[in-house]
């Protein structure tokens, strides 16, 4: 039985592949990139990025791209007036751009027009054929030319004033279509695909999960794997035939076996990836097709599938239609892209539709950027209370005294205490919006305690002038500033760098295992008195203004005066 198969694969994965393999969606070049492509892409960064941090001896691989084949990659190009290839090449290199400048950082990125991605499908679809999983059949049924996709008639809705039918999913229009393709054996699978499904934390969220579940409650039909290459000129050939095509979503499924080297030897140490994040526009093909298509060919399903949902524009949902799709590199000139990134996993969680907005965005980076973070550097960093700009060691007695005589001194050791536990935890989840809470906690407690020790009453030439206390109270200071600033690596790795450069911190020094060394744990984890950075800016995150602010700001030029007015015309004339 195949679930015993699955079995013997699951143990075999366990004993050999030693990577923790990510994927995202390779995104359809049909058009530019947006904020949702890039949500994508930041969610599985992050993750990356957390568990390189958390288990440096552990190989974490990352593969995104872009799938460049089908009907509406040829009706683009047409619309643009230029040659597929070359549409391909303009539109991929927009991803990888966007990308770069988030500081998403994969270990490949693929194209489904490169021979090795050609090789692997041709390979992949052989073996589907050769072991009895592929026939030819007349085929017949309502296509969905937008999403790519035959439907059921559980998957239309019907206008009755104009007799169309349109996907319920998408809303997206349907044609009847009669050919002969080649036929995937899906209604084998039922079973064995709702046995993967059901394994513990397969998919998640939750509510994905039941999603499938409610789809594989009714029968399964074969799907089609092919269509006719008249039609469909921009597709790799089906092996051996080439009036047939390979259908775009099985193509295009196949890239996360080519990016490991598939079939060549070796891509086995990689398979199958542990975290595969998708848009739940996609789950039917993931968590459906995917896993049946990898079953049928002899290899194990991925670990899980991570689903998020959409994003809305002032509660909107995005499209060409409405004149809303944000431009990641658009919003970036305003937010900066390290201010967007945060933006998307501070804002986002993956059940719900998250909503953009410029009034949100600008608030919460001006608030939690900008104010409670930056300015507590700039605050810790002015020349006023540290003249010698230095980390400095503190003193085990006064940290003591703070520990003891203030509360706010108290409520900040607390939550650096409880700091790499809590986020360790949400970084397990992909709950990156309530690490982005748990640091802005600790930073808020460090603000508070900042103001309450008044560590201006203490510097020299005042009348409490007391230079030890000052230095314990900066120490303690920018201690919390470099808890946070490791722990929020992973979402915002541009300015969490820029903020450890200022503290001197070593490169060596921003593991997770770092973490358990603060003023919180031990007087004795004081850091060693270090000179600042003076190369780096404590202006981690401009503020951002609206246009009418920025102007109020500008310089006015001086008004001159009556008599300069007089003196003027008078030389003029």
């Amino acid at each position: 039985m195949l679930i015993r198969r699955i079995k013997c694969l699951r143990y075999l994965g366990t004993r050999h592949n030693s990577s923790h393999y990510v994927t995202t969606p390779i995104f359809y070049v049909n058009a530019a990139p947006h904020i949702g492509h890039l949500y994508s892409a930041v969610i599985a960064d992050a993750h990356c990025r957390y568990q390189r941090l958390r288990y440096p001896e552990k190989e974490v691989r990352l593969c995104t791209g872009t799938d460049e084949h089908g009907t509406k990659i040829q009706q683009a190009a047409a619309l643009h007036g230029i040659p597929v290839a070359k549409y391909c090449d303009d539109i991929s290199e927009r991803y990888r751009e966007v990308f770069r400048s988030a500081g998403i950082q994969p270990e490949d990125f693929i194209r489904t027009t490169e021979e090795r991605h050609k090789r692997a499908v041709a390979h992949f679809w052989r073996t589907l054929q050769g072991r009895g999983h592929i026939y030819s059949a007349a085929y017949s049924g309502w296509y969905c030319v937008s999403d790519e996709t035959f439907l059921t008639d559980s998957q239309l809705r019907l206008d009755k004033s104009t007799g169309s039918r349109y996907s319920l999913e998408s809303g997206h229009p349907v044609e009847w279509t009669e050919e002969t393709n080649y036929m995937f054996r899906l209604s084998q699978f039922q079973d064995d695909v709702r046995h993967w499904v059901k394994q513990e934390a397969r998919i998640r969220p939750a509510k994905f999960e039941k999603i499938l579940l409610d789809t594989l409650s009714e029968p399964l039909p074969d799907v089609s794997v092919s269509r006719p290459a008249n039609r469909v000129h921009w597709a790799i050939s089906v092996p051996d035939d080439d009036t047939q095509t390979v259908y775009v979503w099985l193509d295009a499924l196949v890239n996360y076996l080519s990016s490991v080297g598939y079939p060549n030897e070796g891509f086995s140490g990689h398979w199958p990836p542990t975290q595969q994040v998708i848009g739940k526009d996609i789950l039917k093909f993931h968590g459906i097709y995917w896993p049946a298509f990898l079953l049928a060919a002899g290899l194990e399903p991925p670990g899980q599938l991570f689903v998020h949902s959409h994003w809305t524009v002032d509660g909107q949902k995005m499209s060409k239609s409405k004149h809303n799709v944000v431009d990641p590199a658009q919003a970036a000139r305003q937010y900066t892209m390290e201010g967007l990134r945060y933006f998307l996993l501070r804002e986002g969680v993956a059940h719900s539709d998250g909503n953009y907005s410029h009034v949100k965005a600008q608030r919460i980076l001006n608030s939690e950027l900008a104010d409670t973070l930056g300015n507590l550097l700039s605050r810790a960093c002015a020349k006023s209370l540290n003249p010698g700009q230095i980390y400095p060691s503190g003193s085990a007695e006064h940290l003591a005294d703070l520990l003891q005589s203030l509360d706010a001194a108290k409520r900040l050791q607390e939550s650096l205490l409880q700091l790499s536990e809590r986020c360790a935890s949400h970084y397990e989840c992909n709950h990156f919006h309530l690490v982005a809470d748990t640091a802005m906690a600790a930073l808020h407690a460090a603000n508070n305690f900042f103001e309450s020790s008044k560590p201006w009453t203490l510097k020299a030439g005042a009348p409490d002038g007391n230079a030890p206390r000052l230095e314990t109270i900066i120490a303690m200071t920018m201690d919390a500033l470099r808890l946070c600033g490791i722990v929020l690596q992973p979402i915002i790795p541009q300015l969490a760098t820029r903020l450890l450069d200022k503290l001197s911190v070593p490169t060596a020094q921003r593991g997770w295992n770092h973490l358990a060394q603060s003023f919180a744990t031990s007087p004795a984890d004081l850091a060693g008195s270090r000179q600042l950075d003076g190369q780096t800016s404590a202006l981690l995150f401009q503020r951002i203004l609206e246009e009418k602010e920025k102007e109020e700001q500008k310089p006015q030029p001086a008004k001159r005066s009556k008599s300069k007015k007089k003196e003027c015309r008078e030389t003029l004339s």
